[in-house]
């Protein structure tokens, strides 16, 4: 209560004048202490538990002397002065204004963004802006009370910290890695931890691989404003000569982004080589958003030989869409560029329009949902050739009006409706033996009863199980016209009850055709949930249409089996797979997670039967692993790996190693890639990497601070 008291009466006394004399504006100073007395020479002098403000400056000491006659401020240790949340200042003696924003302090130590530490034989504060500090040591170590050597440091003759432009200044700087001189620099500037956004050089690379040797990465950071940067990252090694970059940029209503590089290299002399990747999105008027994505490359093999991308397909894209609760409309412009081998671009439709439009009404004479749906599309060859279509060109345009209701009857029985039809319009050019126009109309109707039922056990588990049954029927007969865009079938829980499984409208299931299936589902609140489905299609008559693999073929479908199981200790199984009668299966996965204190394990096995329709000559068998593990709180190991089981081979292995604490990261990555072809070649990719924390902007929230040792 008397230190109240005396900071209340001290808030207008003596102290407060000599604030009156600041610009307008400048709040004036209080000091609060345990006991305070004015001498005969009328020197104000508090002790014991002192503390004064100023504005956002507030300091800390054992005792102050304040003169009126010369408004200065003379300080006894240990003393603590903070600027906001930024800027700490430890001390061991101080003589500063009235106004703590100029003077000395000595045996001092400056800590910002409570990440970077400089300590000082003494630091000069120059009005509240530049602290100025002399035969300077720099670090984002801890530091230990033992006076171990931290990790690393800066020496310098002299550090000017200007809090304004959230720089550091360095005179004569010395870097050192545990007090062993390792670089000298006679000017140095670096941003300090409270700046987002600074133009400099940032963490260097050391990249090594098989193919271009050893190389370094020196990246260069150009602030051009307040929402956009560029990116130059020079890559040199005895193979390449690269120049990588970055373009942002963020405006009101949207922002783009472009990465990229430019290479003269050895393994490919003569020639520039290249890729561009941008993606943009913007928001329009009237609820629209354009998106634009650009991918292109110079060869096959430069984004493999570099590692910029395992994409072995480019997609080039732009779109203008819009999304309201009854309706949605979108229109996109798509190109692909294929990087396989074997493929050639101008036989694939690497022209690409597309567009689609639905609307939804609840009209209230019949009840239920009608649904409007309307879908273009259109897609070009760069060849000519009519040969077996090589150089086919289709476009059609597909509509349908559909009408749907749900009737749920008092013994919980859950019945579907749906009736309506479709039509579609197709032109097809370039093709010696299709070309020409087509068009059909097709009414379709289906009813599906499902009845749910659940049980309820001790400790809140709840069991549920779902039979349900679909009757279809599509009619009229399938236009005589080539399969371009539903080669790739799956047969899944999600698509059980469609009337047609294939992915586009250039085909449709037709006939009369039956959906069996069954749901069970068992959930836990304190242990493992677990679900299960089960279902076959049946159909009057065959569709040839459906491969293999598909699991659609004949009048009686593969058995769809999927299941789940997730447990509250972080570990989930996922699986799926199509079943014949005679137990040979035509595709299946499984993939499993468990995430535990120190990391993360994943798997996943997928199998793919043999089947030329879809352009696989040959089974597919893989694994693939990939895992993280906290050795503790400083060092993190990451694995992965993935295994031709057809083949009995491996494709792809990696490695990492990373270390982590309140000063430093370091990286260490070991990648290999085993594929061949003949635009790539097998590698070996190995990058290094470190980065001293404590400049520039917080990289996280997170903290690996070491604990000193006694």
């Amino acid at each position: 209560m008397r230190a109240a008291l005396v900071g209340l009466a001290l808030s207008f006394a003596p102290l407060s004048l000599a604030a009156q004399t600041a610009p307008l504006g400048d709040r004036p100073a209080v000091l609060v202490a345990d006991q305070v007395f004015i001498t005969r020479d009328k020197v104000l002098v508090a002790q014991g538990n002192v503390e004064a403000f100023q504005g956002e400056t507030r300091l800390r000491a054992t005792a102050i002397r304040y003169d009126q006659a010369t408004g200065a401020l003379s300080i006894e240790g240990p003393i603590v002065l903070s600027e906001g949340e930024n800027t700490t200042i430890l001390a061991d003696a101080a003589s500063l204004d009235a106004g703590l924003q100029s003077g000395l302090l000595r045996g001092a130590r400056m800590i910002l963004e409570q990440q970077l530490q400089l300590a000082a034989v003494q630091i000069n504060r120059v009005e509240g802006r530049y602290s100025q500090l002399y035969k300077a040591a720099v670090t984002s170590c801890k530091v230990c009370e033992d006076g171990e050597t931290p990790l690393w440091q800066i020496r310098a003759k002299r550090v000017v910290h200007d809090q304004v432009a959230q720089q550091l200044y360095f005179d004569e700087a010395q870097f050192r890695i545990k007090n062993v001189p390792i670089a000298y620099l006679p000017r140095l500037r670096l941003p300090d931890p409270t700046l987002d956004r600074a133009t400099g050089f940032l963490a260097p690379t050391v990249r090594s691989t098989s193919q271009l040797g050893v190389g370094l990465k020196l990246p260069y950071f150009i602030k051009i404003g307040d929402h956009r940067d560029l990116t130059l990252t020079p890559y040199l090694s005895a193979e390449t000569r690269t120049l990588e970059f970055r373009y942002r940029q963020a405006f009101v209503s949207g922002r783009i982004e472009f990465e990229g590089a430019i290479t003269d290299d050895e393994l490919d002399p003569g020639d520039t080589r290249g890729y561009l990747f941008g993606t943009g999105s913007f928001d329009l008027r009237r609820d629209y958003k354009l998106y634009f994505d650009i991918e292109t490359t110079s060869d096959r093999s430069y984004l493999s030989d570099y590692g910029y991308s395992g994409k072995d397909r480019l997609t080039s894209e732009l779109t203008v869409s819009r999304a309201r609760r009854d309706e949605y409309m979108r229109a996109s412009l798509l190109n692909y560029q294929s990087l396989r081998d074997g493929e050639d671009n101008d036989l694939l439709p690497n022209l690409v329009l597309d567009g689609e439009f639905e609307r939804r009404y609840f009209p209230t004479s019949l009840g239920g949902e009608l649904r409007l749906t309307l879908e273009a599309h259109s897609h070009r060859r760069a060849s000519d050739l009519s040969i077996n279509g090589d150089g086919r060109d289709v476009s059609r345009l597909n509509g349908e009006a559909a009408w749907l209701r749900r009737f749920t009857f008092g013994n919980g029985l859950v019945t579907d409706v749906e009736a309506g039809a479709s039509f579609g319009l197709f032109n097809i050019a370039q093709d010696a033996v299709f070309d020409g126009h087509y068009s059909d109309l097709v009414p379709h109707a289906a009813v599906t009863m499902r009845y749910p039922m659940q049980r309820r056990e001790a400790a809140g588990v709840v069991q549920q199980l779902e039979p349900l049954v679909q009757l279809g029927w599509t009619g009229g007969d399938r236009l005589d016209i080539p399969n371009e865009e539903s080669t790739l079938v799956e047969y899944d829980e999600d698509n059980l009850l469609a009337l047609s499984r294939f992915p586009r409208p250039d085909r449709r299931e037709r006939g009369a055709v039956a959906a069996i299936g069954v749901n069970w589902a068992r959930i836990d609140p304190n242990g493992m949930d677990a679900s299960l489905s089960f279902g076959q299609v049946i159909r009057a008559d065959a569709d040839d249409a459906f491969s293999f693999s598909s699991g659609l073929q004949g009048t009686y479908s593969d058995f769809l089996l999927a299941g789940q199981l997730r447990s509250d200790n972080g570990l989930a199984l996922i699986g799926r797979g199509l079943v014949d009668d005679d137990f040979e299966v035509a595709k299946a996965e499984l993939r499993g997670v468990w995430d535990f204190k120190r990391g993360q394990i994943s798997g996943s096995y997928v199998w793919l039967h043999e089947d030329a329709a879809e352009d696989r000559n040959e089974n597919v068998s893989e694994i693939t692993f990939d895992g993280s593990y906290s050795i503790n709180s400083q060092w993190q190991a990451s694995a992965e790996w993935r295994f031709d089981l057809a083949d009995e081979r491996a494709a792809t292995a990696g490695l990492g190693l990373s270390y982590n604490n309140e000063c430093v990261q370091v990286d260490l990555s070991v990648n290999r890639s085993y594929s061949s072809s003949t635009s790539v070649e097998p590698s070996t990719d190995i990058g290094f990497n470190i980065g001293l924390r404590g400049f520039a902007a917080n990289t996280g929230t997170e903290r690996y601070v070491r604990s000193c040792g006694k």
